[in-house]
């Protein structure tokens, strides 16, 4: 949790969340991330002043618990002081124990962004889906916590002026906002119209920018003129792999034509079609239909 220090910005961390994206629709399949097409409404998670701070912030993890689809994991939350924003203790369950930083008790309109964290740290627990490193598993885990509805609410979180800052999360602020559109691009749902936060709204539309740029990489029919001069040229010249570019073309091992790969721009599978102009493909794994000109 950054309180007042320094705020990371920028996509330092973009080929982990990528890989995140693809390990959940792995993990999930196409129909099951479907099921998650309404995001946590802000009225779940008001908090307001007057609430009891610990009915409240059961409350507000209970309808967290819901929207993960977890109904027989129950959430015991507790107070103290920490560095973090908060810890939860992945046990066998059915009941978790999740501490927030105290920092919470005088700023409850973000314990639901805290609490929506560490439920998509149980969600991921009872799925058995973790990457190796923790840092690494901290990027899944938020990565996982905004396309799947939540973590619209971390970074709502995300405040900062020149005096102060706030951000709870691994990613950027960007980088949510990144997460954040991919989902709006699948689902049709708008989240800036809930974030209360101006940077949050401007960290959304720099996301929104990168996430419409996947969809106008070549062999895209989306792709822009400069994009489809440079792989002409590629092509002509079957060059492998740029390193600016994200396709890469290879022989086909039975003596075929030229086959390109790229990554699909919902799940980020690579998928492998022939070169030889228009082809409309499938990923296997998100369905996406995907028109091309290869």
């Amino acid at each position: 949790m950054a309180n007042g220090g320094p705020v990371e910005h920028g996509f330092p961390h973009l080929e982990t969340v990528r890989e995140a994206v693809t390990a959940l629709y792995r993990r999930l399949s196409r129909d099951t991330v479907q099921t998650f097409s309404v995001s946590v409404a802000p009225a779940d998670v008001a908090f307001c002043d007057t609430d009891d701070l610990h009915l409240g912030a059961q409350r507000v993890a209970r309808q967290i618990v819901r929207h993960f689809r977890l109904p027989d994991a129950r959430l015991i939350v507790g107070f103290r002081e920490m560095t973090h924003a908060a810890n939860v203790e992945l046990t066998a369950g059915p009941e978790y124990f999740v501490e927030l930083n105290d920092r919470f008790r005088t700023h409850r309109g973000d314990i639901g962004a805290a609490l929506a964290h560490e439920v998509a740290h149980v969600y991921l627990h009872r799925l058995g889906l973790a990457f190796g490193r923790t840092a690494e598993n901290e990027i899944l885990t938020d990565t996982v916590t905004a396309y799947l509805g939540a973590g619209w609410l971390l970074l709502d979180a995300y405040r900062e002026d020149g005096v102060s800052s706030q951000k709870l999360g691994y990613l950027t602020p960007e980088e949510f906002g990144y997460v954040l559109a991919k989902r709006a691009l699948l689902f049709g749902e708008d989240p800036s119209v809930w974030f209360t936060s101006p940077q949050a709204y401007a960290a959304y539309v720099e996301g929104m920018a990168l996430a419409r740029e996947d969809e106008r990489q070549p062999p895209l029919t989306g792709a822009g003129w400069a994009g489809r001069r440079r792989y002409a040229h590629d092509r002509r010249h079957a060059t492998g792999a740029r390193p600016a570019a994200v396709y890469a073309f290879t022989p086909d091992p039975s003596g075929g034509p030229l086959r390109v790969s790229f990554p699909c721009p919902t799940c980020h599978q690579r998928i492998r079609v022939p070169v030889g102009g228009r082809v409309r493909a499938r990923c296997g794994l998100c369905r996406s239909v995907l028109e091309c000109d290869t």
